[in-house]
């Protein structure tokens, strides 16, 4: 489990797994999500909202494992532009095989 600061002052953290991470990378969330300049804004955020929520609908053979990155990561109360910044930063150590701690 690995864990990213949503906020600017690092009080807010939200939980990822690998199982999130793999999710990521099954569907492309991540690839070309932020703008040509590299900005991740609350518009990006939405984008990837939208976009899980459409795969939501059309595949509900891989709803769970879907539903489970909506709720316990995308959607989760603490997201904002930043922790999916740091998410994005975390998706790309962890596709590159970098070794990241992982926390409980």
């Amino acid at each position: 489990m690995y864990k990213i600061n949503a906020n600017e002052k690092g009080s807010r953290t939200i939980k990822v797994s690998d199982e999130h991470l793999r999710i990521l990378e099954k569907y492309d969330l991540l690839d070309h999500l932020a703008d040509s300049n590299g900005v991740v804004d609350e518009n990006t955020l939405s984008k990837l909202r939208f976009t899980v929520t459409s795969l939501m609908e059309g595949m509900m053979n891989d709803m769970q494992t879907l539903l489970s990155l909506q709720k316990n990561v995308i959607q989760h109360n603490d997201m904002k532009a930043l922790g999916l910044k740091n998410l994005m930063h975390l998706y790309e150590e962890w596709k590159a095989g970098e070794s990241i701690a992982s926390e409980d």
